[in-house]
């Protein structure tokens, strides 16, 4: 199949991002193949590979958009910074897409940007909302207990909280339940003692 044919079929697909099976199979082609053709259209600037075996079919596919897919097979959702910018309750902007999933924790630099990747229970992998993009966004009070949550963490990048400001309508009681779900006395303490800080 010539790339010109190849790429009509991409494109009327209309997703924004598709992972290299997704086109052996669109294609019935070997995955090899897929790679090979793939890496051609790539090359000629007709689509964008964000990471191995992860490709755009242009720049609709977005930082935000991009964390399920560099998370895959494991849900994920936007949160901690990222969702509270987004949120309105700070106001720096961060330079790296932050999420959350019960997967593999790690960093992944794409030519879309950074996806910072953070590891929860799954016990505790809710509390998003989904928007008309298919992004999943934590909520406020979410973002805020993932923080908290995450700043033991050997990384010790959620161990200082930005500056952060509250609406009239945070619901601290949302937080609360997230602290019952919490597997470990210790860890349970710890958010709780975060929120009661944060509170007064």
């Amino acid at each position: 199949m010539n790339q010109i044919e190849a790429l009509r079929k991409i494109r009327a697909l209309g997703v924004p991002g598709f992972e290299t099976r997704d086109i052996a199979a669109l294609l019935d082609v070997s995955p090899a193949n897929a790679s090979v053709l793939l890496a051609r259209l790539a090359r000629s600037g007709l689509i964008l590979r964000v990471s191995r075996g992860l490709w755009a079919a242009d720049d609709r596919l977005g930082k935000d958009r991009l964390v399920e897919q560099l998370a895959a097979p494991y849900p994920a959702y936007v949160s901690l910074q990222s969702a509270l910018f987004k949120r309105g309750l700070i106001e720096q902007m961060p330079s790296v897409v932050y999420a959350v999933t019960p997967g593999r924790g790690r960093r992944i630099n794409t030519p879309l940007g950074t996806v910072s990747l953070h590891r929860i229970p799954a016990a505790l992998f809710g509390g998003f909302t989904v928007d008309d993009n298919g992004v999943k966004m934590a909520t406020a009070e979410k973002a805020l207990f993932d923080l908290f949550y995450l700043g033991p963490s050997k990384s010790r990048l959620f161990t200082r909280l930005p500056e952060i400001e509250l609406p009239r309508a945070f619901r601290w009681g949302e937080i609360l339940k997230w602290i019952d779900k919490i597997h470990g006395k210790s860890r349970q303490a710890f958010v709780a003692k975060r929120m009661a800080e944060l509170r007064s």
